[in-house]
C-alpha cells in the first residue's frame, strides 16, 4: 500500500479536515461509523491509502486532529463522525495559543508536541509503504502557525525521507480574524519553506468568492477540496523546479450550482478553460500577471485521453497563459474514471467530469508580498512583538524570517525572468 496520514492543526485545519473526512467516507461507501457495507466493499481497496482496516472491519481514518483548546475538537468528538475517528487520534490541550506563533511553538505547543509524535508514530508502525504527510492549518493563528511549524520541523527530524505536502490557509487581502496574523505568517511560512515539500496556498477570501459568484451563496462556509489521489512524490517531482519554489495554486471546476449545471454542457475543454480563470483560484493573486513553471491536471469521470489532450492543446495557445521560457511543456495530467462524489445536501451540482488544477505560477509571490508588507507596517514600530518575546522567542528570529521570504520573493522574481542563462539557472 502507498499510505498518506493526515495531520489537522488548529481551527482551521480541523474544519477543513472535517470536510475532508467526510467527502473520504462517501467517495469509498464508508458510513460514518467507519462500516463498509458489503457491497461496497469490493475488490477495490483503494481506501487504503487514507484508512486503515480493523480486525472487526471498521476504518480508522489515517489521520491525527491536534488543537490547542478543547472546543474545536470537542465538535468533532460529538458530531456525526464521532465514531469514526479513534479516540487517541483527538488531541486537544486546556489552553489556546492566543493567536500567537510562540505560544504555538514553545511554551503551550511544546507540552502537547511528544504526544502527537507518538500517535503519528503509531500510525506511520501500521503503514507497509508510508508515501509521506498532508499537513492542513492556517498560517496567521498562533496553534495552526506555531504548533504547524514545530510538528513540521519534528517530522522532518524523524521521517526526513518522506514527503510533506501543506495544504495552508493563508491570510486573506480584505478579511482578517486577527491583528497579528502577518506576524504569524512570516514566522511559519520561514518554516514552510524549510520543512515542506510542496505547499498549496488556500485563502478563504478567495474560496468565499467563488462560492458567491459561482454557487450564489451568500455566506458560504469552509468549502472541500478534491480529495489527491496521485502519488504525493510525483507532485514534487513535476510541480517543483527548485526546492524554494514550492508554494502553489489550486483550481477546481465546475463550481457550480444545481439549477446551472442543467443549463452547461461541462465539456472537458470548457472546464479545463474554467480551471485557468483567475477567479478560480483559491488564493487571492492573478496569474495571468505571473508565468507557469508547471501544472497538474486531474480528471474525474467521463474523461478520455483524446479530449483532454485537444485541451491542453488549446490552452498552449492562450495568449494568457503564459509559461517560463525554460520550461514549455510543463503539464502533467492523471484521469480517475470515477466521477467526483458530492456531498448530499450541499450547494454543489453533481456532475459527470470534473477537473483539479495545481499550479507552479511565479504570481504566487503576490501573496508573499502583500504578508510581507502587513508584517512591516508592525514590525517597524515594534507593535505587539512583546507577546512573543514573553512566550520565549528571541526577537532576531523575526528579522531571520522576514529576509527569508524576502529572499523568496527575489527567487520568484528571478525565476520568471526570460532568458536566464545558463549558469545563473545553476548557481540557483
Amino acid at each position: 500500500m502507498r499510505e498518506i496520514i493526515s495531520l489537522h492543526i488548529g481551527q482551521a485545519g480541523i474544519q477543513v479536515g472535517n470536510s475532508c473526512w467526510e467527502l473520504y467516507c462517501l467517495e469509498h461507501g464508508i458510513q460514518p461509523d467507519g462500516k463498509m457495507p458489503s457491497e461496497a466493499s469490493s475488490t477495490d481497496d483503494s481506501f487504503g491509502t487514507f484508512f486503515s482496516e480493523t480486525s472487526s472491519g471498521k476504518h480508522v481514518p489515517r489521520a491525527v486532529f491536534v488543537d490547542l483548546e478543547p472546543s474545536v475538537i470537542g465538535e468533532v468528538r460529538t458530531g456525526k463522525y464521532r465514531q469514526l475517528f479513534h479516540p487517541e487520534q483527538l488531541i486537544s490541550g486546556k489552553e489556546d495559543a492566543a493567536n500567537n506563533f510562540a505560544r504555538g511553538h514553545y511554551t503551550v505547543g511544546r507540552e502537547i508536541v511528544d504526544g502527537c509524535l507518538d500517535r503519528v508514530r503509531k500510525l506511520a508502525d501500521n503503514c507497509t509503504g508510508l508515501q509521506g504527510f498532508l499537513v492542513f492549518n492556517a498560517v496567521g493563528g498562533g496553534t495552526g502557525s506555531g504548533l504547524g511549524s514545530l510538528l513540521l520541523e519534528r517530522l522532518s527530524v524523524e521521517y526526513g525521507k518522506k514527503s510533506k505536502l501543506g495544504l495552508n490557509i493563508y491570510p486573506s487581502p480584505q478579511v482578517s480574524t486577527a491583528v497579528v496574523e502577518p506576524y504569524n505568517s512570516v514566522l511559519s511560512s520561514h518554516a514552510l519553506l524549510e520543512h515542506a515539500d510542496v505547499v498549496m496556498l488556500l485563502d478563504n477570501e478567495a474560496i468565499y468568492d467563488i462560492c458567491r459568484r459561482a454557487l450564489k451563496i451568500e455566506r458560504p462556509t469552509y468549502t472541500n477540496l478534491n480529495p489527491i489521489n496521485v502519488d504525493i512524490t510525483e507532485f514534487q517531482t513535476n510541480l517543483v523546479p527548485y526546492p524554494r519554489i514550492h508554494f502553489m495554486l489550486s483550481s477546481y471546476a465546475p463550481v457550480i450550482s444545481a439549477e446551472k449545471a442543467y443549463h452547461e454542457q461541462g465539456s472537458v475543454s470548457e472546464i479545463t478553460n474554467d480551471v485557468f480563470e483567475p477567479s478560480s483560484m483559491m488564493a487571492k493573486c492573478d496569474p495571468r500577471q505571473g508565468k507557469y513553471m508547471a501544472c497538474c491536471l486531474m480528471y474525474r469521470g467521463d474523461v478520455v485521453p483524446k479530449d483532454v489532450n485537444s485541451a491542453v492543446a488549446a490552452i498552449k495557445t492562450k495568449r494568457t497563459v503564459q509559461f517560463v521560457d525554460w520550461c514549455p511543456t510543463g503539464f502533467k495530467c492523471g484521469i480517475n474514471y470515477q466521477a467526483p462524489t458530492m456531498v448530499p445536501g450541499g450547494d454543489l451540482a453533481s456532475v459527470k467530469r470534473a477537473v483539479c488544477l495545481i499550479s507552479n505560477n511565479t504570481a504566487v509571490a503576490e501573496v508573499f508580498s502583500r504578508i510581507n508588507h502587513k508584517f512591516d507596517l508592525m514590525y517597524s514600530k515594534r507593535a505587539f512583538v512583546h507577546w512573543y518575546v514573553g512566550e520565549g522567542m528571541e526577537e532576531g528570529e523575526f528579522s531571520e524570517a522576514r529576509e527569508d521570504l524576502a529572499a523568496l520573493e527575489k527567487d520568484y522574481e528571478e525565476v520568471g525572468q526570460e532568458g536566464a542563462d545558463e549558469e545563473e539557472a545553476e548557481e540557483y
